[in-house]
């Protein structure tokens, strides 16, 4: 029990927020791209293999985080105490857990066409050198972004492997929303990450913070406006994202302390809520379409 305990730490799964933030760009391009005026098993399905898919890998990625960044880790007032870090788990160890990871996930990814497949695994040397990107550039929380919200395009092509425009300008728009709340979430560890030597966004706009994530947002915005209209959705689908930008806009920005790692925390939080009220916006949307 004190080893699957540990386990359970090393996965994080006690912070459901990383595997949500995963899953959220996955519900939105399959409901995107559903016609639910026919049978709706294949979309529940998919959903399902999707949100196992974001348990398995977020899972799988904070284990490689956790290996490449013992060494900063232990630097870290609040990230010194994670299992390998600590010395409790062993990298050995460690790395059989990300393998048996990978192979249920890839279990999982081979339910799907031909096309998604081919993009799940042209995916994994991304997902697995973010740790790095912060060690030579003050973007990591970029490539999150593109990392993070790649499976709405793999969702869309799960569902019709055809090219469209929409999911590539959701996708652009929900990669400006993970550099903004991955922003807010890097001022936690600002002071030590800048004792240590690690990048970021949140270093590099500490001055002015509040400039950046109000430029992601307005064009994680302005992309939801676009694909929307794209779409031909009514008139309630602009108001909820109207609802959303203000939320964003004083929620997020306006009442922002970076000072103050709580608030940043919970703020960085509301972004679960977030995703499910654009997931509920589009769903409504296309179901009254």
């Amino acid at each position: 029990m004190k080893d699957f305990k540990l386990f359970l730490d090393l996965i994080r799964i006690n912070k459901p927020i990383g595997i949500m933030l995963l899953f959220w760009p996955c519900a939105w391009g399959l409901t995107l791209v559903n016609d639910f005026t026919n049978n709706n098993f294949q979309y529940i399905l998919h959903l399902i293999y999707f949100f196992l898919g974001a348990v398995l890998m977020r899972s799988a990625g904070c284990i490689v985080n956790d290996i490449l960044d013992r060494k900063y880790d232990i630097l870290v007032k609040r990230t010194k105490g994670r299992p390998i870090a600590s010395g409790k788990i062993s990298v050995k160890l460690s790395l059989i857990y990300v393998l048996i990871l990978c192979s249920l996930a890839f279990v999982i990814l081979i339910q799907f066409n031909f096309v998604t497949i081919l993009l799940g695994l042209l995916s994994m040397p991304f997902a697995f050198s973010y740790p790095l990107m912060k060690r030579y550039t003050y973007w990591p929380q970029l490539f999150l972004g593109f990392t993070f919200n790649y499976g709405l395009i793999m969702a869309w092509f799960s569902i019709k492997p055809e090219f469209s425009y929409i999911p590539i300008i959701f996708y652009l728009g929900a990669i400006f929303w993970t550099l903004a709340y991955d922003t807010i979430y890097g001022f936690q560890d600002i002071k030590d990450d800048e004792i240590i030597g690690v990048k970021s966004t949140s270093i590099k706009f500490k001055k002015n913070p509040k400039l950046l994530i109000f430029l992601c947002y307005s064009v994680f915005i302005s992309m939801q406006i676009i694909s929307g209209i794209l779409m031909n959705f009514d008139y309630y689908y602009f108001i909820c994202v109207a609802i959303i930008a203000g939320h964003l806009l004083f929620f997020q920005i306006a009442k922002l302390n970076i000072s103050n790692s709580n608030l940043c925390l919970k703020k960085f939080k509301s972004n679960n809520f977030l995703g499910l009220l654009i997931f509920l916006n589009i769903l409504i949307s296309k179901i009254y379409l």
